[in-house]
């Protein structure tokens, strides 16, 4: 049945396709611009304004109308206020899974469906199906593009308004679909990382909001300092570069990774090697949990998840559920599990829903 969509179009080749495909299905298509941030919204590393000039072309080769809305008052205080909060405590929090909860998929919904929209659609990699009345997130089926790792604080009834056109595609296939089509952002390079910060150097943009604080950084064996920190803000679980450690007396040459941080005492503590057991857990706490799923996991079911986007799929079971809070039980250890990021549930294909590290 023809519905009327409004697609987020970001000027990249994936939502632009996504546009295109529902099209040709047949349903009544717009294209929704959005502009979520304007602090120093220069060329340099936020290229909103080249974005803004693709989506307008893909737009006018797809045949339908573009529309812009202005969401970075929304942004600055649902997103980056927790993103600077979250720093701030020392821990290492993912925004782009907070913009999708509260941005694309909650301002952007609640905008289209007063323009009228029947559903909203994106470029994400994921897919969607319906289930006896539930809606279930799934892994898209290009497994190297898959982003239901950034979708799992979506609900019930945002997943009920949502499409994913093109998560059933693989990349190359998008970009062929583009090209073929005349899209003029067919080759166009896929955005990295969140506008605000874009390839911009990450410890110098910080720095703007989040002040300096020096200290040490301390070999967590033996306690024995090291060098010196420009601020554990900066710093993240797992992180090898920019420590600024070297030809340390005594000690092996070997990488030197981040291992803890004690906030109290503002000291950075590091290990050598990669495999070193202080960057091995088989367990974590999790809060602040949302199922897209609509319930949560059963306990001592064995499930898969990730705690980190880049990384595959591990063996888990889920227990100590109750409305905010749950463990998660590794069957093998991983590497570098940070407080901040999301760790996320799976059954299979289906996304089952997750929470923040703690």
């Amino acid at each position: 049945m023809a519905e009327h969509v409004i697609v987020g179009l970001s000027g990249g080749v994936d939502s632009s396709v996504a546009a295109l495909l529902l099209k040709r299905a047949g349903h009544r298509v717009t294209g929704l611009f959005m502009k979520n941030w304007e602090d120093d919204d220069d060329d340099e590393y936020c290229s909103s304004r080249q974005d803004l000039i693709d989506a307008a072309a893909a737009a006018d080769v797809i045949g339908i109308d573009l529309e812009v809305v202005n969401f970075s008052a929304e942004y600055k205080e649902r997103v980056f206020a927790d993103f600077l909060r979250e720093y701030q405590a020392g821990r290492t929090p993912n925004p782009d899974v907070l913009c999708n909860s509260e941005i694309k998929f909650k301002a952007f919904l609640d905008h289209a469906v007063k323009l009228g929209a029947d559903r909203i659609a994106t470029g994400h990699y994921a897919q969607v199906r319906e289930i006896l009345g539930t809606w279930q997130l799934l892994k898209a089926e290009d497994g190297t593009k898959d982003q239901s790792y950034f979708l799992y604080r979506l609900n019930q009834a945002q997943l009920a308004k949502t499409q994913f056109p093109v998560g059933h595609l693989y990349k190359r296939d998008v970009r062929r679909i583009a090209e073929e089509a005349g899209l003029p952002n067919h080759a166009k390079k896929d955005s990295t990382g969140i506008c605000f910060i874009g390839e911009r150097p990450f410890r110098e943009f910080l720095a703007r909001y989040l002040p300096k604080q020096p200290g040490e950084i301390r070999r967590l064996d033996d306690d024995r300092v090291v060098g010196r920190h420009e601020g554990l803000t900066y710093y993240t679980l797992g992180q090898r570069e920019g420590l600024g450690i070297g030809g340390v007396k005594g000690a092996p040459e070997v990488p030197w990774f981040v291992a803890g941080k004690d906030m109290g005492r503002n000291v950075l503590y590091v290990v050598q090697g990669h495999e070193h057991p202080a960057l091995m857990k088989d367990r974590l706490a999790a809060d602040r949990l949302s199922w897209v799923s609509g319930y949560a996991p059963h306990t001592h079911w064995v499930y898969s998840a990730k705690t980190r986007y880049r990384q595959p799929d591990a063996a888990c079971e889920v227990e100590n559920v109750d409305s905010n809070r749950c463990e998660i039980a590794f069957a093998a250890p991983q590497w570098a599990v940070t407080p901040g990021q999301s760790v996320v549930v799976y059954e299979s294909l289906v996304c089952l829903g997750g929470g923040i590290i703690a």
